[in-house]
């Protein structure tokens, strides 16, 4: 049987006190969050950030968040740090401390050798009377109305807002380092903004023996196969100095049928389409869906400098590559 407990009204109850969390932030992005943010921008070193439990898995996030977006980063345990892991830190480095009650012991422990290490120390508490926030050279505060565990116990609205405040740390500080799209790419070059921005036409195109190609005297039956073997549906024409002078495609092949043009006597160069559209191998691969969709076609031809034929490739080869 259906159970009667009514799951959505609780789930709504914690996405509105939650939300009121976060509209309750924005009072704490102030002067202490400015004066982070230009600690952290004008950090010749890293920033380091720790956390206890639920606090370290939110820092875990924020780290990476940092490090995607320009801000060089990285998590370490307090745990782990008093054991060894404090190597990890050097004397440039920002520390950006985080617990809610700003009274974790395993944090704290560390505050006199990070002192020593001349460390900065960002603290984000709910609480800017503790021990964190007074030992810190600036607190953020990321108190809120209440938790959404009605039992006050499971850090629920409390690591939402913690979340939302390193998130406004981070998109702040891109934006002032003035962190591109391309930027962003190079630290996701696995990511499909990473295929769309890093990826060249040279990288996906077909060559060698794979690039369809003839002559312009190849008779159309024979460039026919030339077409069905290489899969492209097209091939290129070009001259005895491989430069590129045509293109003929399956489209091409349907239009002259209709004319009743004898494929078995008629060279291809009679009627192919001459000087086609060619772009640059060193082309990024995203160019060149724009400029295949710009001009209805759906396939490139690639040429050097000298004009040269190097490569081809169709809109297959840009969706089996991601760049669609």
């Amino acid at each position: 049987m259906m159970s009667q407990f009514d799951y959505k009204s609780v789930a709504n109850k914690v996405i509105d006190i939650e939300l009121q969390a976060i509209e309750h932030l924005k009072q704490y992005v102030n002067d202490d969050f400015t004066a982070a943010c230009e600690m952290i921008l004008s950090c010749q070193g890293k920033v380091v950030v720790m956390g206890m439990g639920k606090s370290g898995h939110i820092g875990k996030k924020i780290a990476a968040s940092f490090a995607s977006t320009g801000t060089s980063s990285f998590f370490v345990h307090p745990g782990e740090a008093a054991h060894g892991d404090l190597g990890m830190i050097e004397s440039g480095d920002i520390v950006l401390a985080i617990s809610n009650s700003g009274e974790s012991s395993e944090i704290l422990s560390l505050f006199p050798v990070l002192k020593r290490l001349n460390n900065k120390i960002i603290s984000m508490t709910g609480k800017p009377s503790s021990s964190m926030a007074n030992l810190s050279d600036i607190h953020l505060q990321i108190t809120v109305p209440q938790e959404a565990c009605p039992l006050g116990l499971a850090p629920t609205s409390s690591t939402t807002a913690t979340l939302v405040l390193g998130d406004a740390l981070a998109v702040s500080l891109l934006e002032a380092r003035g962190f591109t799209a391309q930027d962003f790419a190079l630290s996701h070059p696995g990511g499909a903004l990473g295929r769309k921005l890093l990826l060249k036409l040279s990288d996906i195109m077909h060559s060698g023996d794979k690039l369809p190609k003839v002559t312009a005297d190849t008779l159309i039956r024979d460039a026919l196969l030339e077409i069905s073997q290489k899969g492209l549906g097209m091939t290129a024409v070009v001259d005895e100095k491989q430069r590129l002078t045509g293109i003929f495609t399956d489209g091409d092949l349907r239009r002259i049928l209709d004319k009743r043009i004898d494929i078995h006597t008629t060279q291809i160069g009679e009627v192919m389409i001459a000087n086609p559209t060619s772009v640059s191998p060193d082309l990024l691969a995203a160019e060149g869906v724009n400029i295949m969709q710009e001009k209805s076609i759906n396939g490139l031809l690639l040429c050097n400098d000298d004009g040269e034929l190097v490569g081809a490739l169709n809109m297959l080869d840009m969706l089996r590559a991601g760049v669609m």
